[in-house]
């Protein structure tokens, strides 16, 4: 369906005409060289010791230098019986079936004017090519069907591509247009002409970016007071970008399917100071087979002419982005949540990267590949990147390697580049991160929420509603460690090297558990008709919890030393390490004695309240099994560390 359906829907006439008989052109070559170099792959399959030279001139004049595939199809095809074997056969027929679709637009699209004959014929060979994607290649017959020029043999790909062209150069000359800096312009006076540029000044800047795939196409023209300016962002009939210059006032008029694409289309030009009003989901007679799309209008309004030009150019620079956006999400959320993967995608804008570079570079087979190709023992069949890696590391992955592809593949360099930089990044990244430690810290973390929680309700006790409140975050806590211990019980299950680390969170788990039980305890002191306990025996409570207290914070500590330890050679943070955990030790004797104290405690002030004294004793001696439990995870964890460090005896 005709984007000039879209554009109208929106309410401006059409600007395309131009610049899609531009595009179809590009097409028809890239058609004629594709279909070449198929008939030159099947020459070589059948004759490999007569090879011709390279294709290095033909596909940088056709633009194709960012299609490294079609280099492994020439080399690698072979045939097995009759059929022609090809190496990335489904990358050739949806490069077909892009650029029919590309070249035979305006002449099979264009309403009453168009040619029913050859659109039944441009419909009939992309089924056909849809059709041949399920094959595992290409039978002689069919590669003749594609390829030969013999009105008498029957229809072919390579007539219908001919036949195109001819229809193509008859409409072009009835179009009388101007280009300026690559827009296709007509009827615009020369006041113009600087707001074209710099429009074009910002598209140019990020157009490469979108490597081969079709859009960008600028057509621009004047109505009465208004400059419009239209851009084909690509090739579906819904997603048009109409932009309106009047006086200082720049308004665009923006449509999509997707939602999502839309927001992040939204967010980008917010940021540059435009103001949106977002309709009601809109449908349209032929559009999006008759589905709701989204419209909205975004409006800035300029202090002068430069203003007015910057924002056009900043404007022109970020549709880029919105090309493929959506097929890009999908293929990051096999690795990664999903507003985790619109804030890489948004990244990858607001830095130039992009993401086209990444889904060439295969996507996500690029980094399955790279899982597959690095430690065994990191990752599993099944496995998702985030799960193994984190959230965060994972996403740094991501990013990192999006900013590779952009870049490598922006300098020309082969794909096995981008797979090998792929590989080895991930690698480092396993190498310099320690996830074992990244759960032991989770972990850690909720037993000192638990351990704070605690002292603050003994130094404060609230009333009944406080009392309870504190007991369900205790208990949440409590339940929220509990679930990172199974989260370790899994990963031990298939990978040897987690059974160190669920030793040591089995033991600080432990911890965990007497911390919320200390807590449910100190709520009974204050349940009716116990009217809570005497101060003196509360400040002794209140003295061990404090050491318990410190002791967590030295575990904490240990995790993060630790982590350091088990990647460097010089010693200094294994000692600082073994300083920690001995303060743990102390921590734990220190607390048999307050232990011994706070009873002394309890029998001076609770000997006539056998309840109260119940509690507070069990109370506190909950507290000093906590640091003994504590003792037996650093105890753990230094055991492994040792190991890791491979200073274990």
């Amino acid at each position: 369906m005709l984007k000039e359906q879209a554009v109208a829907s929106l309410g401006q006439s059409s600007l395309l005409m131009p610049a899609w008989i531009k595009a179809a052109l590009a097409a028809n070559d890239r058609l004629k060289l594709y279909l070449t170099l198929l008939q030159s792959a099947a020459q070589r399959a059948s004759a490999p010791e007569h090879t011709e030279g390279g294709w290095e001139a033909e596909l940088a004049r056709s633009l194709l230098r960012d299609a490294p595939w079609v280099q492994d199809m020439l080399q690698g095809a072979y045939f097995d019986d009759e059929l022609l074997v090809l190496p990335h056969l489904d990358d050739l027929l949806r490069a077909l079936s892009a650029d029919l679709s590309t070249m035979a637009r305006p002449v099979c699209d264009t309403g009453p004017g168009s040619a029913p004959p050859l659109a039944q014929r441009r419909d009939a060979w992309l089924q056909r090519l849809h059709a041949l994607a399920d094959d595992e290649g290409l039978p002689r017959s069919v590669l003749a069907e594609l390829t030969h020029g013999d009105h008498q043999r029957g229809d072919s790909l390579h007539l219908l591509v001919m036949d195109l062209h001819k229809q193509l150069n008859t409409l072009s000359g009835t179009l009388a247009t101007e280009d300026v800096d690559g827009a296709h312009t007509w009827q615009l006076p020369a006041s113009d002409l600087p707001l074209i540029r710099a429009f074009m000044r910002g598209l140019h800047r990020t157009a490469e970016l979108k490597f081969s795939h079709p859009g960008l196409d600028t057509a621009a023209t004047r109505d009465g007071e208004r400059l419009l300016i239209q851009n084909d962002i690509g090739t579906n009939d819904v997603h048009v970008l109409v932009i309106e210059v009047c006086g200082l006032e720049v308004s665009l008029t923006y449509s999509d399917l997707h939602p999502g694409r839309f927001g992040f289309f939204r967010q980008m030009l917010e940021a540059q100071g435009f103001a949106w009003q977002v309709f009601d989901p809109r449908v349209s007679d032929g559009l999006n087979s008759g589905k709701p799309y989204l419209v909205g209008q975004a409006r800035l309004g300029a202090a002068d002419t430069a203003t007015l030009q910057t924002a056009l150019e900043q404007l022109a620079s970020r549709i880029v982005f919105v090309i493929d956006w959506n097929r890009a999400r999908k293929r990051l959320q096999h690795f990664v949540g999903k507003p985790q993967a619109h804030a890489l995608l948004a990244q990858a804008a607001r830095n130039d990267w992009g993401h086209m570079a990444w889904l060439i570079a295969g996507a996500e087979r690029l980094v399955y590949n790279a899982m597959q190709a690095v430690d065994s023992e990191a990752f599993r069949v099944g496995d998702r990147l985030d799960d193994v890696l984190g959230e965060q590391a994972a996403s740094q992955y991501l990013l990192e390697l999006l900013r590779l592809s952009s870049l490598l593949l922006r300098q020309q360099q082969p794909l096995s580049l981008v797979a090998d930089e792929a590989r080895l990044l991930l690698g480092r990244m396993l190498r310099q991160r320690s996830f074992e430690f990244d759960l032991l810290a989770e972990h850690a973390a909720y037993i000192h929420a638990l351990a704070e929680g605690l002292c603050q309700a003994l130094e404060s006790p609230g009333d009944a509603e406080q009392t309870q409140a504190q007991v369900l975050r205790a208990k949440n806590w409590e339940r929220q460690a509990d679930h990172l211990l199974m989260d370790a019980r899994q990963r031990a299950e298939r990978r040897e090297r987690w059974r160190p680390v669920v030793d040591c969170l089995g033991k600080a788990d432990d911890v965990a558990d007497a911390l919320e039980e200390a807590t449910f305890m100190h709520s009974l002191t204050l349940t009716p008709p116990c009217p809570g306990l005497p101060l003196a025996v509360r400040a002794a409570l209140c003295q061990l919890a404090a050491t318990t207290l410190c002791a967590i914070q030295d575990l904490v500590k240990a995790i993060e030393i630790a982590r350091q330890a088990v990647h460097q050679t010089d010693g200094s943070d294994s000692d600082l390490f073994l300083q920690t955990l001995w303060r743990m030790l102390r921590a734990e004797r220190q607390c048999d004695d307050l232990l011994r104290q706070a009873r002394t405690t309890m029998v001076r002030h609770l000997h006539d309240a056998p309840v109260a004294f119940t509690l507070a004793s069990e109370l506190a001696s909950t507290l000093e099994n906590a640091t003994d439990h504590l003792l037996r995870a650093g105890y753990a964890m230094r055991e492994m560390v040792l190991n890791k460090t491979g200073a274990a005896a």
